[in-house]
């Protein structure tokens, strides 16, 4: 079955540069949405204007560069029908080792960021009465991560942000999902490695770090988290909403 809802249509997507952005903005393109695609300007480098894609840097922590980025998408391609929030930031220390620093950065990309851009997009959805959005959270904002505490959180804020926001603009004909990865294959997680084990250890699990392993025996790749947002934003997915869908290879082993 082809997924349908996104020949002709405008789509908005922010982390455009990083692994499932990219794969993001291929799905969709590939399935006849025209894409504004947005992220820090050094990630946008790989990326390449065409007819069906406009590129444009975007500090997602700004309300105002938020704001103005969004009507210049509209301004570009018409009317936004979708939106995919895939921007985010990692931290990988001890609570107890942790800055006040590190913390308000990864909240002001992770949860604020994603107030910014998922309120800006609902706004003018719900007033034409449609439209979708994802946001890109995690399972470990479900599940207490070892030395992510930080990072958990942040996207625990985003996955009741969404919920909350889905409640909201229901009844205006907008759904709002999101999308909890596991490990995906993304320089964001390669960058944790010491070595070349880096994967199989991650698949094994930690004991140890109270980390259970991957029971699919595989990392994600970004395009495993890409296609699912795509079903989000489908319409075969219209009456899903305020969902978390956890693509995470069964790794939290969620009831």
């Amino acid at each position: 079955m082809r997924l349908s809802g996104f020949e002709g249509r405008a789509a908005f997507v922010t982390g455009a540069g990083g692994g499932i952005g990219q794969a993001a903005l291929r799905l969709l393109r590939e399935a006849g949405a025209r894409v504004f695609a947005a992220d820090l300007p050094a990630a946008l480098e790989a990326l390449e204007e065409a007819p069906d894609l406009r590129l444009c840097p975007l500090d997602v922590t700004d309300p105002a560069s938020v704001e103005a980025v969004i009507a210049q998408a509209e301004d570009a391609f018409g009317p936004l029908d979708l939106g995919l929030h895939a921007a985010g930031v990692l931290e990988t220390r001890s609570i107890l080792d942790l800055p006040a620093e590190g913390w308000d950065r990864v909240f002001a990309v992770n949860a604020r960021g994603s107030f910014l851009v998922a309120r800006g997009l609902a706004a003018r959805m719900a007033g034409r009465g449609r439209g979708a959005i994802v946001v890109i959270g995690s399972n470990s904002g479900g599940v207490p991560r070892m030395d992510m505490g930080a990072y958990g959180a942040s996207k625990a804020a985003a996955a009741m942000l969404v919920r909350s926001l889905g409640l909201e603009v229901a009844g205006r004909g907008v759904r709002v999902n999101l999308v909890a990865p596991g490990s995906t294959l993304t320089p964001m997680l390669s960058g944790m490695w010491q070595d070349g084990d880096g994967a199989a250890r991650v698949i094994a699990g930690n004991p140890a770090q109270f980390r259970a392993g991957i029971p699919l025996g595989k990392l994600a790749a970004p395009q495993d988290i890409a296609a699912a947002a795509m079903f989000l934003l489908s319409d075969e997915a219209g009456h899903v909403t305020m969902a978390d869908l956890y693509v995470d290879g069964g790794a939290t082993l969620r009831a």
